[in-house]
């Protein structure tokens, strides 16, 4: 996993509870990096796990919902790097429609070695977008959280629901339906 998500993860914990809260997961961590992350870096996504883990231990919110914060978080920092990029798209449900072709092209060309998940788009009806997320990762609560900020960027608003299509979260399927 690309460093730029551990070093975006620990800035977010810095931000919201301090960096006393951030030095207290990284040392109480097993971390094989020490927690020593750079941007540009790669390390094992157990690591982010490990770290969701004892936030979570010491806050009392569930994984799940950290994950999901995280990626509210993450996509309005990316999307402070990527403005032009993404002013360039219409709306929220043309972006998601087409996020392989947008963002994993770019990413690959940037990070040749990054392993991104897999997800299929496709249109149930005018209104609603079917967006199939599938990675070994199991990071699917970190992506309804990148969703729904990207539908807060283009300030649309849309009801999502999440659908686990396999038991251990490494698939699923987001019903995305304009409101």
């Amino acid at each position: 996993m690309k460093g730029l998500i551990f070093t975006e993860f620990i800035d977010m914990i810095e931000e919201k509870y301090g960096l006393e809260m951030a030095d207290y997961l990284i040392n109480t961590s097993e971390l094989p990096s020490k927690g020593a992350y750079t941007a540009v870096g790669t390390y094992n996504h157990h690591e982010l796990f490990q770290l969701v883990g004892h936030l979570s231990e010491k806050i009392k919110i569930p994984p799940h919902e950290i994950f999901r914060e995280f990626g509210k978080y993450l996509f309005f920092v990316l999307a402070k790097s990527y403005q032009d990029f993404l002013d360039n798209v219409e709306s929220a449900f043309d972006f998601l429609s087409a996020f392989e072709i947008y963002i994993h092209v770019e990413v690959q060309k940037l990070y040749p070695d990054a392993e991104l998940p897999h997800l299929h788009t496709s249109w149930e009806d005018e209104n609603t977008l079917i967006l199939i997320y599938h990675s070994e990762r199991k990071l699917a609560d970190f992506a309804y959280g990148l969703i729904e900020s990207c539908l807060e960027y283009y300030q649309e608003n849309a009801e999502v629901r999440m659908e686990r299509l396999s038991d251990d979260n490494s698939k699923v399927k987001f019903i995305i339906k304009k409101s």
